[in-house]
């Protein structure tokens, strides 16, 4: 990465552990790359990583990664192409150590560094305690030559700030690179789920070829700006809208908090610069907080799971009856969580079996295994010929399992040794930010004027306006957005909190937030505690809100026919 190329270019090959296998080749050989980056940790893979250390001390990482390099690494080298990745998870120097025996048996020169220090004590019950660093730890690994980088929790967008930083030059202790690092965390962020930027999971995909997207990369300048794209050639589209999507995803206001900055997403500006390529350019930045966020995880309890398929005629009189019969059989025991969902997926007079059918779904949850184990299973199993006409299960009633929680946390930056341990041993404490921001709401954006009275027609809301939604924890994050001005003028003023309760009406009784955000033409919601204790839990029937938007993009309410 010679310091004078005026662009980084910076691609991503993994969204989450168990993403596209070929995407790392398929990134490699398709087009011209300087850094390759693959993110790998969700927060419920690192209670899966942490369940993987309770049986193997000597696991705890993204093993995949190991399997794709081995297909790989040669041709990284060939190509001059560094790579970067959290797949070290919970033990990031024990992927260090597997990627050097790798490439000793492959005959690949390779130079391995890794960034260490996540990991918090003093976290009794918990499986994992990791606080988020930011990248100034890839950048000294670097610098000081290194071929591949292994982190553990770092923030996603940290893999792409930590090798912009090193190839212009930025510092973390330096006030007047705020701007750049906060264009570089939205680069960051905009390339963290792969494929999501280039078309996957897109609100108006039937408008593109989505059957296999392409992986995204940035073309990064020195002040932060950036241009979204993706190889020739590859499937998909990046536009206007898929960049919005993918910006709204898991954030939430004004201010998008990290370790080395705050970046404003309120000045940030995208424009298309011709097919499958945006500019992301005006990005402000602040300091960090004086706190870092950190990631909890612990076994929660314990759940099950029984669904039972009602066909035919009667549903709601079979769903009353067996619900009827199983709480009665609980009543000795009943788990401290139970929750019941009647899913009406049948048709009428249908032609197949599986058409007419509608689910009952029971989840249960306890700190007692035996208390969502057999006597669950038995209430189940028993009635199976005593109960509604055409009785049956998905599938058979297992003894249940365990579930986890995730918990986020602020915690003193002086709790956290953030090192970089560089590829001749040489372990190096990090730099740290020098002036930091406490975290505040930003006064409300000015609304576009109301768009003027006329008629209306009854339609799904999607028709106009585009969503995505995902998980943070227990809280579930719903972006909105417009495709042009007008459509903007109406959403602004039509969508508020109390229009969304009513649009959604599971989100009665929780507190709701609105972010407006006009230079996008976007309004960012957190639902609070709309999906409990969080993914892991896996009580809700959507658990990490995947959904949620196309839920909201479905519902139908008054919209003016000129949008229409």
């Amino acid at each position: 990465m010679p310091a004078t190329a005026p662009v980084l270019r910076v691609g991503n090959a993994s969204g989450f552990y168990g993403d596209r296998f070929d995407a790392l080749r398929s990134m490699l050989t398709g087009g011209e790359l300087d850094v390759l980056t693959g993110d790998y940790l969700a927060e419920l893979t690192m209670l899966i990583l942490g369940r993987d250390r309770l049986k193997d001390p000597s696991a705890g990482y993204a093993r995949t990664f190991l399997r794709q390099l081995e297909d790989t690494l040669g041709l990284a080298h060939d190509k001059g192409v560094r790579i970067v990745t959290n797949a070290g998870g919970l033990h990031p120097a024990g992927l260090a150590d597997a990627v050097r025996k790798l490439a000793d048996r492959l005959g690949v020169p390779a130079r391995v560094a890794h960034v260490e220090g996540d990991e918090l004590a003093g976290h009794e019950g918990t499986l994992t305690a990791h606080a988020y660093l930011g990248g100034a730890g890839i950048t000294a690994c670097l610098r000081a030559g290194a071929d591949i980088v292994v982190t553990g929790r770092v923030t996603d967008a940290a893999l792409v700030t930590g090798p912009a930083a090193a190839h212009f030059g930025w510092d973390v202790t330096d006030p007047g690179d705020l701007d750049a690092f906060a264009g570089a965390v939205v680069a960051g962020h905009l390339l963290e789920c792969g494929a999501q930027v280039t078309g996957g999971n897109y609100a108006f995909f039937a408008d593109h070829d989505v059957r296999r997207p392409g992986f995204p990369l940035a073309e990064i300048s020195a002040d932060g700006s950036a241009v979204i794209t993706k190889h020739p050639g590859t499937g998909g589209v990046v536009d206007v809208g898929t960049v919005t999507a993918q910006l709204l995803y898991e954030t939430a206001g004004a201010r998008y908090a990290g370790p080395d900055v705050t970046a404003r997403l309120d000045t940030v500006r995208l424009r298309g610069q011709g097919p499958d390529r945006v500019a992301v350019s005006g990005t402000r930045g602040e300091p960090p907080p004086p706190t870092l966020k950190a990631g909890l995880t612990r076994i929660g309890g314990w759940r099950n799971e029984v669904v039972f398929v009602l066909t035919g005629l009667d549903v709601d009189a079979k769903a009353a009856l067996v619900r009827g019969q199983v709480e009665d059989a609980l009543a000795g025991r009943r788990p401290a969580g139970v929750r019941w969902e009647l899913a009406r997926t049948d048709h009428q007079d249908a032609d197949t079996e599986e058409a007419a059918s509608a689910l009952l779904r029971l989840v249960v949850r306890d700190s007692d295994p035996e208390a969502v184990g057999r006597a669950v299973t038995g209430a189940a199993v028993e009635l199976a010929l005593a109960s509604y006409p055409g009785f049956h299960v998905t599938a058979p009633p297992g003894k249940g399992s365990p579930y986890g929680v995730f918990e986020a946390v602020g915690v003193a930056r002086g709790t956290v040794r953030h090192l970089a341990v560089l590829p001749d041993g040489e372990r190096v404490r990090v730099p740290e930010p020098v002036d930091f921001l406490e975290l505040a709401d930003v006064a409300a954006p000015a609304l576009p004027s109301p768009p003027p009275a006329g008629p209306t027609r009854r339609a799904p809301l999607g028709r106009v306006v585009g969503a995505r939604s995902g998980d943070k924890g227990g809280d579930a994050n719903l972006g909105v957005w417009a495709r042009d001005d007008e459509a903007w003028r109406w959403l602004a003023h039509t969508l508020t909190t109390e229009a969304l309760r009513t649009l959604l009406p599971e989100t009665a009784g929780l507190r709701v937030e609105r972010h407006v955000l006009p230079g996008l033409r976007a309004l960012n919601f957190t639902l609070h505690g709309l999906l409990g204790e969080g993914a892991a839990s896996a009580a809700r029937f959507d658990p990490q809100a995947k959904a949620l938007g196309e839920w909201l993009r479905s519902r139908h309410t008054d919209i003016p026919e000129v949008l229409l």
